[in-house]
């Protein structure tokens, strides 16, 4: 049978043609019209790979995040007994408080430093190695957390906040672009929050067992911070059994058996079945390789895979950062990923326990309320998987930020003129609540994933490396300046957070593709034209093209 060409008059590989490696076998419906077959979705492959990578990366993630602040007395008076064992010194009140600020953000340091080399090492060692070194160090820095208190040594806990802030860091560039790539294309969203909902509930697991009566206190507090430890060492073990992204080894290594072979594997098909699938890949690739053009977004056009240029090696950060037809691509997922922090979600999160003992609560049902909190943003994140899925990204992110603004200058106001009005301590507490409700259904999980839908499989782990450096360095900043702008305006914080979110509103509103249904090639061509594209004209998911059937 004659090949048909499925590619239009720029060269466009059409819905038409058969997809690459994109996850689902297409088969004829009524009327000619090629689809997705769904039939080929939650395999056991790819529900062992978003298990593990959700329990073993993901949880632990979350976990170092929500668990250092319930026990901080308790932890800043082992640091202070440490240093005057040590060094028979007797810190100040202010040096106390120096110290445990340096503790605390060598996590954000360690996440920071690993962002930048995760593109990298998820490039040399592979996706699934990328999560295996993550789990590895997250082993690591429980074994010193658990330690410390013995060795009463307060390096040692800074050394263990540095490690797993490193595999956190990885953890937030890698896993992601892992799962996307693996997912089939109607299950992208639903893979690509999966990485969100693992941290969002380590998050919850780890304010819930800081409470005192569990390991919260002055006995348990070094086995509390280890928690996370034989959950990693479990599904460290699992790795090898994981599948490696097939567009992975296929573009990036290189090694085309392999390749087939684990798309077999995923999709449960055996490699005969996968044959046009894989011709079509080598045309584009030796297309995309004898190209002058080569880069992302180029002229003449190709598909997702044709762009990857071969190897990874082709693409730097420098190269990525300088490529006007990535500078949008860059924009974007900055913008969402650093605005995940510049929302003032942990400023909220900081100020609801006083809003709860203000509207009568007791200290301690303030503290079971801010855990409902966490309760709410972990539930949300389960909520966004069909969501994305049905509703698409675009959506969603509109309706998070707005939805976002109006309650940030809610709870700002109301906190502001709390002593005012009897009933604003109620408008406070509706405030956080919504606002945290909110956050979760778009800009909580979205910004984890988006990267790897609008970056093309080449540039795709820079990209992602970039945007979690945003996130991670979006968080050390608001952590930074927050205490100083709560000194100086208070409540009225909550305004700046608002404005921040307005103005990703309207960057989102202008830029942002719905990237629901598209081949990243697609999604790359829309945004190659920078800050002259106009993506907020072609929002709406492509519909399926009718094409003649082969006799």
């Amino acid at each position: 049978m004659p090949a048909m060409d499925n590619s239009d008059e720029n060269g466009l590989v059409t819905e038409c043609s058969v997809p690459i490696l994109m996850g689902a076998r297409t088969h004829a419906g009524s009327n000619g019209e090629l689809r997705p077959n769904k039939a080929v979705g939650w395999t056991p492959l790819l529900i062992l790979a978003a298990a593990v990578s959700s329990l073993g990366a993901a949880l632990p993630v979350g976990f170092n995040i929500g668990v250092i602040n319930t026990p901080a007395v308790i932890i800043k008076d082992f640091c202070n007994a440490s240093v005057a064992a040590h060094y028979d010194v007797s810190l100040t009140h202010g040096q106390l408080d120096l110290l445990w600020s340096v503790v605390v953000s060598m996590f954000l340091v360690g996440a920071m430093t690993a962002s930048m080399s995760g593109g990298w090492v998820a490039d040399r060692f592979g996706r699934k190695g990328a999560l295996g070194i993550a789990m590895a160090l997250s082993v690591v820095g429980a074994l010193l957390f658990l330690v410390c208190k013995y060795a009463n040594s307060v390096e040692m806990l800074m050394m263990a906040r540095l490690v797993v802030g490193l595999s956190s860091g990885l953890t937030t560039s890698a896993m992601p672009m892992y799962l996307t790539e693996l997912a089939p294309v109607h299950l992208r969203g639903a893979l690509g929050v999966i990485c969100p909902m693992g941290i969002n509930f380590g998050v919850f697991a780890g304010q819930f067992a800081g409470l005192d009566w569990l390991f919260g206190n002055e006995a348990l507090w070094h086995v509390l911070l280890a928690l996370f430890g034989p959950l990693a060492v479990v599904c460290g073990l699992l790795v090898p059994a994981l599948p490696e992204s097939p567009k992975y080894l296929y573009l990036v290594r290189g090694e085309e058996h392999r390749g087939v072979q684990e798309l077999s594997r995923i999709r449960r098909q055996p490699e005969e079945r996968l044959s046009e699938e894989l011709r079509a890949l080598r045309m584009a690739h030796k297309s995309a390789s004898d190209s002058p053009a080569g880069g992302a977004g180029g002229p003449g056009g190709r598909s997702e895979e044709a762009a990857a240029l071969g190897h990874q090696g082709d693409w730097t950060m420098g190269r990525v950062l300088r490529s006007p037809e990535l500078l949008l691509p860059v924009v974007l997922v900055v913008t969402l990923c650093g605005g995940q922090q510049f929302s003032g979600i942990n400023a909220v999160f900081y100020y609801s326990s006083s809003v709860f003992q203000t509207a009568g609560l007791t200290t301690t049902q303030s503290q079971y309320a801010t855990l409902g909190c966490g309760a709410i943003n972990f539930a949300t994140s389960v909520l966004a998987v069909p969501l994305v899925n049905g509703s698409g990204r675009r959506p969603l992110m509109m309706l998070s930020t707005t939805s976002a603004v109006v309650f940030l200058s809610l709870l700002g106001t109301s906190i502001l003129t709390i002593d005012v009005y009897t009933w604003m301590p109620y408008v406070a507490t509706v405030s956080v609540l919504a606002y945290v409700l909110v956050y979760g259904l778009g800009m909580g999980p979205i910004p984890y994933f988006i990267g790897s839908e609008i970056f093309d499989v080449g540039p795709r782990p820079l990209g992602m490396a970039l945007g979690s450096l945003a996130n991670w360095g979006g968080n050390f900043v608001v952590a930074l300046a927050f205490p100083a702008m709560q000194a100086e305006i208070g409540p009225a914080s909550f305004y700046v957070f608002a404005g921040f979110t307005a103005l990703q509103f309207v960057i989102l509103k202008i830029y942002l593709p719905e990237t629901k249904g598209r081949d990243t090639a697609e999604i790359a061509d829309m945004l190659r034209k920078g800050f002259r594209s106009t993506v907020a004209k072609d929002v709406k998911p492509p519909q399926p093209l009718h094409c003649e059937e082969s006799p």
